[in-house]
C-alpha cells in the first residue's frame, strides 16, 4: 500500500536513498552531463562566432553549413539515434546477464556496425553531388556551387564513421554510469575546428577558407574516438569485432533500429526539409537558421539531452527487472525537470532572441555578419523558442518507449510529426521565408510530445499523476512572472543599435537577473532542491 504522505510532497521519491540500498542520483548525473554539455554548447558557440566572423552569412558559408550538416544530420539519425536507440535497451539485458555475456553481444555488434560504416561512407563519396542536391536542391541553379560544395563534402563526409564508432563507445560507457567523457566529448570537435578556424583566419579567404574547416570537421572526428578508447580499456568493454550475426543480441537490434531510425529522426529530417527549403529562399537563409539553430542547441543540450542521455539506461534497466513503480515514477520526475528547466528558457529565447544573437554574433568587430543578419535569425530563433519545450518533452517520453524495446509506436508519431512539418513549411515558406520554416519545426515538435503522451497513456504506459502537478503549476508561476519581467523591462529595447561594450554588459545583467527571479520565485512558491531527488538502482 502507498504511503498517503508521500502525496504531500512535489516528488514521491523520498529524499535521500534508502539505508543498506546502492542507489545512484539521476539528478547527480544528470548534473554531470549537462555540465559537460554545458562546457560542449559554449565551445560551439565560439566556435560559430569565429564561423559567422570568417564567413558571415555569405554564399561560401552556406556551401561551408551544407557539407557540414550532411554527415551530422546522419551521424544524429543513424548513431546517436537509431542505432543507441536499439542498442542500449538490447545491451543493458546482456549486462545484467554478466560481464562475459555483454562482451559477447559487443563483438559480432562492433564488426557489423564497423562494417556497414565503412560501406556506407564509401557510398557517400561516391554520390556526393547528388546528396548535396538532396539537402541543399537549391544549388542546382548554380553549377559551380554544387561541384564545389561536393568537393567539400568529399573531405567531411568520413567524419561521420569515426563520430558513430564515437557515439558506440560513449553508449558502452553510459551504461556503466560513466556519462562525464562522452558528454565532454564533443567539446574536442569544437576545440579542433576553432583551431581550424583560426588557421584560416591567419590568412585563408573564401573557398580557401571552407576548405580548411572541412579539414578540420575530419581531423575532430578522429580525435573524438580516440578520447573515448582508454575509457573503453579500463571498463574491459574493448573487443576483438567479429561477423556473428546469427547472436541472438543482433537480431533483436535489427528489430528495433528500422522504427527508431525514423522516429530518432524528427529534428534531422526537419532540418532537411529546412535546408532545401531554405536553399530556394535568397541568400543567407541557410545561415540565418544554422545561427538560429545554434542557439536553441544550447538549453536543449542542457535539458533534453541530459535528461535523454542519462534517463535511457535507467529505464532499459527497471523494465528488464520488472520495476514498474520505479519506471514511473522515473519518467514523472524527467518530465517534471525538463519542464522546469525547458519553459523557462523557452521564454528567454523568444524575448532575448535578436539580443542574444546580436550579442554572441556581433559583438566581435570587422566580422561579416551584419545587423540585418542578426534580425533575420532572430525571428527564426523566436520560432524555435517555441519549439524548445517540444523538443525537452520529446526527449523524455520517447526513452520509455525505446527502453521498452517498442520503436514501433515513436515511429507511428514521429511519421505525423514529419507530415507536419513539411506540410507547415511547405504552406509558409513563400510567404514567411525562413520563419515560416521556423515556425513549422515548432509545430512538428508539439505535434510528437501530445501523441507520444496519447499512446503512454492509451497503453496504461504512464499517466500524469497527481504528484506531478504541484511542481508544474509552480513551475509555471516562475515562468508566468520571468516572462513579465522581460517583457516590460527589454521589450522595447534597441539590441541592434548597441555598442559591442554596451550590448555584453546590458545581456549579462538580464540573463543573471531573470535566473535569479526565476529561482527565487519558485523558492517562494515551496520548489526546495530536494524535491528534485530521484534515486535509481544501481
Amino acid at each position: 500500500m502507498s504511503d498517503p504522505s508521500a502525496d504531500k510532497r512535489i516528488d514521491a521519491q523520498p529524499p535521500d536513498p534508502p539505508a543498506g540500498e546502492d542507489k545512484q542520483s539521476l539528478a547527480a548525473q544528470g548534473s554531470v552531463v549537462a555540465g559537460m554539455t554545458m562546457l560542449s554548447r559554449i565551445s560551439g558557440l565560439v566556435r560559430d562566432i569565429l564561423f559567422a566572423y570568417l564567413l558571415g552569412a555569405s554564399q561560401y558559408a552556406d556551401m561551408f553549413l551544407v557539407a557540414f550538416r550532411i554527415p551530422n544530420v546522419f551521424r544524429r539519425m543513424f548513431a546517436e539515434g537509431a542505432f543507441n536507440q536499439a542498442f542500449v535497451p538490447v545491451l543493458m539485458r546482456f549486462k545484467s546477464e554478466g560481464h562475459d555475456q555483454m562482451r559477447g553481444f559487443l563483438a559480432p555488434l562492433l564488426g557489423l556496425f564497423s562494417l556497414t560504416l565503412l560501406v556506407f561512407v564509401a557510398l557517400g563519396l561516391i554520390f556526393a553531388e547528388e546528396l548535396v542536391f538532396l539537402f541543399a536542391a537549391g544549388f542546382r541553379n548554380n553549377g559551380d556551387q554544387l561541384q564545389m560544395t561536393a568537393d567539400l563534402l568529399r573531405i567531411t563526409f568520413p567524419y561521420i564513421g569515426f563520430i558513430s564508432l564515437t557515439a558506440y563507445a560513449g553508449a558502452v560507457l553510459n551504461a556503466h554510469n560513466h556519462f562525464a567523457v562522452p558528454a565532454v566529448t564533443p567539446v574536442l570537435l569544437n576545440l579542433v575546428l576553432i583551431g581550424a578556424a583560426s588557421l584560416a583566419l591567419a590568412g585563408a579567404t573564401g573557398l580557401q577558407a571552407v576548405v580548411v574547416l572541412a579539414w578540420g570537421v575530419l581531423l575532430a572526428g578522429v580525435v573524438q574516438l580516440a578520447f573515448q578508447v582508454p575509457s573503453l580499456g579500463r571498463l574491459k568493454a574493448m573487443v576483438k569485432p567479429n561477423l556473428k550475426y546469427q547472436h541472438p543480441g543482433i537480431g533483436r537490434v535489427a528489430r528495433l533500429i528500422g522504427p527508431a531510425l525514423f522516429s530518432s529522426s524528427v529534428a534531422q529530417i526537419n532540418a532537411l526539409v529546412n535546408t532545401l527549403l531554405a536553399s530556394m529562399l535568397i541568400s543567407g537563409s541557410i545561415s540565418w537558421i544554422y545561427y538560429a539553430d545554434r542557439l536553441l542547441e544550447l538549453p536543449v543540450g542542457l535539458v533534453a539531452v541530459a535528461l535523454g542521455t542519462v534517463m535511457l539506461p535507467h529505464l532499459s534497466r527497471m523494465d528488464a527487472v520488472g520495476d514498474t513503480a520505479l519506471f514511473n515514477r522515473t519518467l514523472g520526475w524527467g518530465l517534471n525537470v525538463g519542464l522546469m528547466l525547458g519553459l523557462p528558457a523557452a521564454v528567454a529565447l523568444y524575448l532575448l532572441a535578436q539580443g542574444l544573437i546580436a550579442t554572441i554574433f556581433l559583438s566581435v568587430p570587422g566580422g561579416q555578419l551584419t545587423a540585418h543578419d542578426a534580425r533575420m535569425a532572430g525571428y527564426a530563433l523566436e520560432m524555435f523558442a517555441v519549439a524548445l519545450p517540444g523538443f525537452v518533452l520529446v526527449r523524455v517520453l520517447s526513452a520509455a518507449f525505446y527502453a521498452r524495446e517498442d520503436t514501433m509506436t515513436p515511429f507511428r508519431c514521429a511519421a505525423v510529426a514529419v507530415a507536419a512539418n513539411l506540410i507547415g513549411s511547405l504552406a509558409t515558406f513563400s510567404w514567411f521565408g525562413h520563419v515560416g520554416l521556423a515556425w513549422a519545426t515548432a509545430l512538428s515538435a508539439w505535434t510528437n510530445v501530445f501523441l507520444l503522451y496519447f499512446y503512454l497513456k492509451r497503453d496504461a504506459v504512464f499517466t500524469l499523476g497527481a504528484s506531478m502537478w504541484p511542481l508544474f503549476w509552480r513551475c509555471l508561476l516562475a515562468t508566468g512572472v520571468l516572462a513579465a519581467s522581460l517583457w516590460w523591462v527589454v521589450g522595447d529595447w534597441p539590441w541592434l543599435a548597441m555598442s559591442s561594450g554596451v550590448r555584453i554588459l546590458h545581456m549579462a545583467a538580464v540573463v543573471i537577473c531573470g535566473v535569479v527571479l526565476y529561482l527565487a520565485v519558485l523558492g517562494l512558491a515551496g520548489v526546495r532542491p530536494r524535491d528534485l531527488n530521484h534515486y535509481s538502482a544501481r
